[in-house]
């Protein structure tokens, strides 16, 4: 058995460092009137949720739009979280799972679920074990304290993708759909939206790349990123998760918030966005 323990790689930058610290931090944001939800989970929702986009930046500048979805799914009673994600490095594989093994964060361990992540690499050729390519990446890391806040038991299986063109994103999505479709497992794909322009430019941009996504189309998805160049760092996350939730059943996106981190922090030159968009 490996015991392998995937340490923090950004704790204490893009998050606290102190888990008492950190716990205050994710009830702020929740409470947060403006961007956050305003209420502590957890939600009193019934809807079925297929799965969810999440920002991955610094919680003062992402935390509250991410904490709209986390407290929707707050109710969920999955058991497993598929946490699909950019590789920003490029280290390791083009698709890269981890098996076994624990995550851990200031609030506790994480362990993975070897069973769910052993079939979908059995099911998936272009699916490679990698932990190296797991062992800097934030993408991932930093949506675990919100799992921890919300949901005391519950396993991961983390991937991270360089290579994000629709052929890919279909054959993963394809494989991971025929090894969850009779289970209740969450998705998440973790993204921003458009780095580094003006606020009013990435607005715009990301107002055309959301509608694609609400109208789960990802034809019309891969023609807004490149006709327009949005560029959504896991564009690819959110292109499987979205096809994976269509064929479990959701029927439409669900926008929850959409922010900049010029409209949240008050630099309007050259922004980030982030949103927090829901599949049901």
């Amino acid at each position: 058995m490996n015991s392998y323990v995937r340490e923090p790689a950004v704790s204490g930058i893009f998050y606290p460092k102190d888990p008492n610290e950190l716990d205050s931090n994710l009830q702020s944001l929740f409470k947060d009137p403006n961007f956050g939800p305003g209420k502590l989970p957890p939600s009193n929702s019934n809807e079925r949720i297929y799965g969810m986009v999440c920002p991955h930046a610094g919680y003062m500048y992402s935390g509250a739009v991410a904490a709209n979805g986390y407290y929707e799914v707050s109710s969920s009673k999955f058991e497993s979280a598929i946490i699909i994600g950019p590789n920003h490095y490029g280290l390791g594989s083009d698709i890269a799972l981890m098996n076994n093994g624990s995550w851990k964060t200031p609030l506790g361990e994480i362990s993975i679920d070897t069973e769910l992540s052993y079939e979908i690499y059995q099911n998936c050729n272009i699916v490679n074990v990698d932990e190296l390519a797991h062992s800097r990446d934030h993408c991932i890391e930093v949506q675990l304290p919100f799992l921890q806040y919300i949901r005391e038991e519950f396993k991961i299986v983390p991937i991270i993708l360089v290579n994000q063109d629709k052929n890919t994103c279909l054959k993963l999505s394809n494989g991971i759909y025929e090894v969850i479709k009779d289970k209740n497992f969450l998705l998440i794909a973790s993204s921003d939206l458009t780095h580094y322009e003006s606020n009013s430019q990435a607005h715009e941009k990301d107002n055309l790349l959301i509608s694609s996504i609400l109208s789960l189309d990802i034809e019309a998805f891969y023609s807004v990123l490149f006709s327009f160049n949005v560029t959504a760092c896991g564009y690819g996350a959110i292109a499987t998760v979205m096809e994976i939730s269509k064929k479990l059943g959701a029927k439409k996106g669900k926008l929850l918030k959409y922010a900049t981190s010029g409209d949240i922090a008050g630099d309007t030159k050259s922004v980030v966005g982030y949103s927090s968009i829901l599949f049901v």
